[in-house]
């Protein structure tokens, strides 16, 4: 399976895309942790990449706030369960590990719902900066507490 690929300048830094033919499959910051670099055989495709560059720039001018995009979210049955959780979290609202194992009709499953969670590889489009600790604290995320800080914000800005 080919893999392509495009950058985009963006306000938390350089972003690295990642299609494949059946869709968008992976969205990664900058020192993302467990992010890739591109390999030799991808295929730098910034065409096939423009729906996605589009959005994310109309998302980061507090003018989009549900992305429109064909997914390849590749992952275990329950990664992709909880990925699809994710998606379901408004614009501009937060949901806890505990919430998100409760709607997946898992409410045990708290630590494999964060597991999960952590390796998203389709960031900001499925919303894990979404996700927050039962108490309301930032927790963790692959792209630094500082970039989930940001989006949060720019939602919470966005909505108003």
């Amino acid at each position: 399976m080919t893999t392509y690929f495009d950058t985009m300048p963006s306000p938390i830094g350089r972003l690295l895309l990642t299609a494949t033919e059946q869709g968008l499959s992976g969205v990664f910051m900058e020192d993302h942790k467990g992010g890739p670099e591109p390999a030799p055989d991808w295929v730098h495709d910034p065409a096939r990449l423009e729906a996605a560059k589009s959005q994310l720039r109309r998302y980061f001018e507090g003018t989009l706030r549900d992305f429109d995009l064909r997914l390849d979210l590749n992952g275990t049955r329950f990664q992709v369960e909880v990925w699809n959780a994710l998606r379901r979290i408004p614009f501009g609202a937060t949901a806890s590990y505990r919430d998100l194992a409760a709607d997946i009709g898992r409410p045990n499953a708290v630590r494999a719902v964060g597991a999960a969670n952590g390796r998203n590889p389709v960031s900001i489009i499925v919303p894990c900066h979404r996700v927050i600790g039962a108490d309301g604290s930032l927790t963790g995320y692959g792209g630094g507490l500082d970039r989930k800080r940001f989006l949060l914000e720019h939602e919470s800005r966005a909505r108003q």
